[in-house]
């Protein structure tokens, strides 16, 4: 069991309050959430990357994405030193994963606007240009085509990790109050 406590102290007593959280739960988290933001991060910088080369302006969902891909790394960061110091308290996991909560649940919006808002989403123009495979080969043509097909399955995954991440600070508001009313979130 991972445990955290909290000391108060006044003039003679010095109160001390321990919080159990659950070792294997908080550990799976730790891992999906930071393979979560590492892909946001990994997902929209080849996007940028991908649209500066094209000559394309940047649309906010791609800095956005990176910025919450870090925001969620230094989160978990925190939680291990906090961790480490054994004064992780259910507040500060219960704050913070609820306002990622919200960022995540934008993130998931504006991607799913960008993917299946009608024919000319993401989604509607990779079917229609996915559907002409060229002929095997080293050609420009299979070059173009990976590339597409690339980009298509990123855009996918980043729908896909903002949904994972909104479930797992989802599940951490959850747990983290069960945690402060002293219960093992089992």
């Amino acid at each position: 069991m991972a445990r955290s406590s909290v000391s108060r102290s006044r003039t003679r007593v010095v109160v001390r309050q321990s919080y159990y959280w659950p070792d294997q739960q908080l550990n799976f988290w730790i891992i999906i959430t930071l393979v979560t933001g590492g892909v946001l991060i990994g997902v929209f910088a080849a996007f940028i990357v991908d649209q500066q080369h094209f000559g394309l302006g940047i649309p906010w969902i791609m800095p956005f994405g990176i910025t919450i891909g870090a925001l969620t790394v230094v989160f978990v960061w925190i939680m291990l030193v906090l961790i480490y110091q054994k004064r992780l308290i259910p507040a500060v996991v219960i704050i913070g994963s609820f306002i990622l909560l919200i960022l995540y649940i934008t993130g998931l919006i504006e991607t799913a606007i960008q993917l299946f808002r009608n024919t000319n989403g993401v989604s509607g123009q990779c079917s229609n240009l996915m559907r002409n495979i060229p002929e095997q080969g080293l050609t420009v043509d299979m070059l173009a085509w990976l590339e597409l097909n690339s980009i298509c399955s990123s855009w996918y995954a980043a729908f896909a990790f903002w949904i994972v991440g909104a479930v797992f600070f989802l599940w951490m508001v959850i747990l983290g109050s069960q945690v402060a009313q002293g219960g093992r979130g089992d």
